[in-house]
């Protein structure tokens, strides 16, 4: 076996440690809300922060990946999930939840973000690249898969301490796997990228990672490529950790669905992605990536407008097809994004990728926020599913303005590579 799986093979572990707070403020904020009477509005603002911080920090992690190492970054990342999750379990006020729920959780699994995946694939593969991309991404829908019906059982059974406690439990237990398995690059061990025989020396440790990251931003930005592949992620974003992934639970317990119920669904939707993630990275390698993108977000779209009309208090035909069509797309527009960061950025495609990751967070943190705030004032979500529906038809429009590789280039590009 080739080195560079057992390095996938961490790295996909580690992620869905990471995962596993991610997966728990849906179903806790109705435990919060009966035990401190925070409203809606007031817990989504620290799973808005979560999801800005989670985005924000992706950039300067991958930066600081090149400094320090993956390994280095990926321990100190899990450390911070597992504090805040499990300093949770001690606050008696909101801005408690801020600062664990908020800051600390959302810093740490930011640091593990899909910039990490970037990073792991572009240093140790060459064949199979956006299959592997693709398997990484979906780890933290396997993180949901794992951990969301067992929190959502804990956090009725014995309370929301119990889960908390969990997934700070599932973060340390990861480390070791990351200190034995994972190498920052393969000439540390030897060896060369999967699907190549040339050597490659790893890079001297970069300095001034903050300066590297706004440096690769600067650049980006005068490209309209960029711009498009970050409004369109933005839009990801609202549409799926922000407004399903955490308003899907307490909206279908409002129409008389349990939470447990609801909370199996969700990771139903993590089992789907998992299969339609991985299937993406496979197209990738073979499809235009602009095309994907935009039939991804076309038919994210419609499903969004759908779904008002299919909760109900048990889960009826339509929902499953809901589930099952929602899930395969969940993360799918993952793979052909880190592709085009790559073709159209050269050797600061991981960080470009994170700049256009930290606008899917972006987007997810407003949705997260804002939905609390639609149900708040109107009594229903039923505005911010259809709001999210009538955007990503506007990504889709981003998706197929995006010019080929052989289109004009553009001032400010930086080291086009070409597509083999």
């Amino acid at each position: 076996m080739h080195r560079a799986w057992l390095v996938a093979f961490a790295a996909f572990v580690a992620l869905v440690g990471a995962a596993g707070f991610r997966a728990a403020p849906s179903v806790l904020i109705d435990p919060l809300h009966e035990e401190f009477g925070w409203s809606t509005a007031m817990i989504s603002s620290a799973v808005s922060i979560n999801l800005l911080l989670y985005g924000l920090t992706a950039p300067f992690a991958a930066a600081l990946m090149e400094r320090l190492g993956m390994r280095r970054v990926a321990v100190g990342a899990l450390l911070l999930v597992a504090a805040g999750s499990g300093l949770t379990v001690f606050m008696t006020a909101s801005w408690q939840l801020l600062l664990c729920w908020g800051v600390l959780v959302g810093t740490g699994t930011g640091s593990m973000a899909l910039a990490f995946v970037a990073t792991v694939t572009g240093r140790w593969f060459v064949r199979h690249r956006g299959l592997v991309s693709g398997v990484l991404t979906a780890a933290g829908a396997a993180g949901q898969l794992v951990f969301l019906p067992v929190i959502a059982m804990l956090a009725m059974d014995r309370g929301w301490r119990s889960a908390s406690l969990l997934v700070a439990g599932g973060a340390l237990v990861v480390v070791p796997i990351v200190l034995i398995l994972l190498r920052d690059h393969p000439s540390e061990v030897g060896t060369t990228a999967y699907g190549t025989t040339e050597p490659e020396e790893k890079p001297p440790p970069s300095r001034g990672s903050a300066a590297r990251a706004l440096t690769a931003l600067r650049d980006a930005a005068k490209t309209r490529v960029f711009w498009l592949l970050a409004g369109g992620f933005a839009i990801c974003g609202a549409s799926t950790n922000g407004l399903v992934g955490t308003h899907f639970v307490p909206a279908a317990h409002e129409h008389g669905m349990p939470p447990t119920t609801a909370a199996s669904l969700l990771a139903l939707v993590g089992l789907f992605d998992v299969a339609g993630t991985i299937a993406s990275g496979w197209f990738t390698d073979r499809v235009d990536p602009r095309r994907l993108l935009a039939g991804y977000y076309f038919l994210r779209g419609i499903s969004l407008l759908l779904l008002p009309h299919l909760f109900a208090p048990t889960t009826e035909p339509p929902m499953w097809a809901f589930i099952i069509f929602y899930g395969l797309d969940w993360v799918a527009t993952v793979p052909p994004t880190v592709a085009l960061c790559r073709e159209r950025f050269g050797m600061s495609g991981p960080i470009v990728f994170g700049w256009v990751f930290a606008s899917h967070q972006i987007g997810a943190s407003i949705a997260a926020y804002g939905a609390g705030l639609i149900h708040d004032r109107l009594g229903s979500y039923d505005l911010a599913w259809y709001l999210a529906g009538g955007l990503c038809g506007l990504a889709t429009l981003f998706s197929i303005a995006i010019p080929s590789v052989g289109a004009r280039r553009e001032p400010g590009n930086m080291a086009l590579t070409r597509r083999a």
